[in-house]
């Protein structure tokens, strides 16, 4: 590969995201998910596009299941096609559990995922610990800026055992109840390549439930 070509695609990526999570009754609630990655630092070089849906149950505002459908159209660096070269369809489960020790939340997240990469069938499995810390307030409530930081792995049933790694670290600021913003960086390792991604995520969890 020329040496050119190696330092774009080593450069800064970026992604743009969006999650939903928008309770419907006492014990479900819907998820959605939009994250639209990029290759460099400008958004106008698509890594990824990816949809993700589900449907939550709720055993406590501690605990949650999830399972849902996932589609990820892949690009390659300055293709000059429109479409993917790749597409994944992913159908995923997960179980959230939180707990708090002191001002700080872990929120532990167990997934699991059967995957359809280009009509090969995968199974992987991920284990994310994050931690939020409020920097002004008691908890993560309105006004609330703080810090998340966490750091998943990603398993693979067959072939290479290790599939990657992200190690995640980003300053937040609550809105109010239902909406927040984070920017920061992650640092995803696939193999012996590593790579920076700028991140910018809003959180917007409207109740949809019929207010009496």
């Amino acid at each position: 590969m020329p040496a050119s070509l190696f330092a774009q695609e080593n450069e800064t990526g970026n992604w743009l995201m969006y999650f939903g999570m928008n309770k419907v009754s006492d014990k479900f609630s819907v998820h959605t998910e939009v994250q639209y990655r990029n290759h460099t630092l400008a958004p106008v070089n698509i890594e990824q596009l990816l949809l993700r849906t589900g449907l939550n149950y709720h055993f406590s505002d501690k605990a949650f299941a999830t399972a849902g459908y996932g589609y990820i159209g892949g690009h390659q660096f300055e293709s000059e096609q429109t479409h993917p070269e790749s597409e994944e369809h992913r159908i995923w489960q997960q179980f959230i559990l939180t707990n708090n020790i002191g001002k700080v939340k872990f929120e532990h997240r167990y997934r699991v995922e059967q995957r359809w990469v280009n009509s090969d069938y995968r199974n992987r499995f991920r284990y994310r610990l994050m931690l939020f810390v409020p920097l002004n307030k008691p908890k993560i409530e309105k006004g609330a800026v703080f810090i998340g930081l966490y750091d998943e792995v990603f398993l693979n049933v067959k072939k290479t055992f290790f599939d990657r790694n992200r190690l995640y670290g980003a300053f937040g600021y609550q809105f109010n109840q239902n909406a927040g913003f984070q920017v920061g960086l992650l640092h995803q390792r696939v193999n012996d390549f590593g790579k920076l991604y700028m991140q910018f995520a809003l959180v917007f969890n409207p109740d949809l439930r019929k207010q009496n």
